[in-house]
C-alpha cells in the first residue's frame, strides 16, 4: 500500500462513491478503482462490499481509512520537518577541496560567512585523482574539483557550478634565464628539470601535452602534488614547474610565465548531488563560493 491508495480509500468512505472520489481528486473513476484494486490484493481481508450501486467500506476498510487519517497527519509533519530543515540559512554545511583551492577558498568562506544567522561549514581537504571527486559528493555536500579543459566532462550523476577558468603557468626561480621572456614555449621549457604532479592527477595531462609540443619526453625529476611544497622546490633549484595563477600565493623566489602552444588552463568546479541545493544553506554556501572566486581572480577586494 502508498499514501496514494490511503487517501482514496479515506476519501471513499467520507463521500461514499467512487465517482465523487474521482471528482475530488481531479482523476478518473477507473483510476480510482485501479489503485483500490492494488490497495486490496496487499490486504487479506475485503476493504469495500457492494450495496446496490454504491461501493462502501467494510468494517475493516473503515479501520484502514481511519489508520490512514493518523498516516497522513504522520506524513504532513514529516514534510514540514523536511521544509522547515530546507528553507533553514543556517546549519552545517560540509565542504572538501583539493589543496590549492582549500588554501584559496576556504578562509574566504569563513570570513563570509562569519555572521549571524550565517550557515556553519565543516571543511576538509581530500587530495584524489580527478576521477575520484564525484564520489566524494556522497560524503559532502559540496566538493570543489579541478577538471582540464579539454578533459572528459563530470558525470551527469552530479551537479556542477564552475567557479574560475584558471590558467597554469611555468614557475621558475626569479633569476632563470627564462624569467626575461614574457611568454615562454614547449621547446623553452622541453630541456628543464620539472616538478610535478603524481600520475592520475589533472595537471599531468598538460605535462604530457609539452612533451608532445617539444616532440620530446620530459625530465620529470620530482613528483609533489602540493602546491606550496612544490614552490618551495622550484624556488630552491629543483626545477621548474606548472602553478595555478590565482589561486596560489605569490612566492616571492619566483616568477610565474605564460606558456604558448599547449591549452594549460583547468576549471575548478564545486560538484555536488542535485538534492542538496534543495536546502537554501547549502545554496548560501554556493553563492558565497562564487563570491570568493571573483575575490581571486581579482575582480572583487575581499
Amino acid at each position: 500500500m502508498d499514501e496514494r491508495q490511503l487517501r482514496i480509500l479515506r476519501e471513499l468512505g467520507e463521500l461514499g462513491s467512487v465517482t465523487a472520489v474521482a471528482e475530488a481528486l481531479l482523476v478518473t473513476p477507473s483510476a480510482i478503482s485501479q489503485q483500490l484494486r492494488l490497495l486490496q490484493r496487499s490486504i487479506p481481508v475485503p476493504l469495500t462490499e457492494r450495496q446496490g450501486r454504491r461501493l462502501v467500506l467494510t468494517d475493516a476498510g473503515q479501520a484502514l481509512a481511519d489508520a490512514a487519517v493518523e498516516v497522513e497527519s504522520a506524513l504532513a509533519r514529516a514534510r514540514h520537518a523536511v521544509e522547515e530543515f530546507a528553507g533553514r540559512p543556517d546549519g552545517e554545511v560540509s565542504v572538501a577541496a583539493f589543496h590549492s583551492a582549500g588554501a584559496a577558498f576556504f578562509p574566504l568562506l569563513l570570513r563570509g560567512l562569519a555572521g549571524p544567522g550565517a550557515p556553519t561549514v565543516a571543511l576538509a581537504d581530500e587530495d584524489v585523482p580527478q576521477e575520484d571527486f564525484p564520489r566524494l559528493t556522497r560524503a559532502y555536500d559540496l566538493v570543489l574539483a579541478h577538471r582540464l579543459v579539454h578533459a572528459p566532462p563530470w558525470p551527469r550523476t552530479v551537479t556542477v557550478t564552475t567557479l574560475l577558468h584558471e590558467p597554469l603557468d611555468v614557475a621558475m626561480p626569479a633569476g632563470h634565464p627564462l624569467a626575461a621572456k614574457r611568454r615562454v614555449t614547449p621547446r623553452d621549457v622541453a630541456d628543464l628539470p620539472w616538478i610535478t604532479v603524481h600520475d592520475g592527477f589533472p595537471v599531468m595531462a598538460t605535462i604530457e601535452a609539452i612533451a608532445a609540443a617539444a616532440g620530446r619526453r620530459l625530465h620529470l625529476a620530482h613528483r609533489i602534488n602540493e602546491f606550496a611544497v612544490v614552490a618551495e622546490a622550484v624556488a630552491a633549484g629543483g626545477g621548474i614547474a606548472l602553478m595555478p595563477r590565482w589561486t596560489m600565493r605569490p612566492h616571492p623566489a619566483l616568477v610565474l610565465r605564460p606558456l604558448s602552444g599547449v591549452q594549460a588552463t583547468r576549471d575548478i568546479d564545486v560538484l555536488c548531488r542535485p538534492e542538496r541545493t534543495a536546502r537554501k544553506a547549502v545554496r548560501t554556501v554556493l553563492a558565497e563560493l562564487r563570491r570568493a572566486a571573483r575575490t581571486i581572480q581579482g575582480e572583487e577586494t575581499p
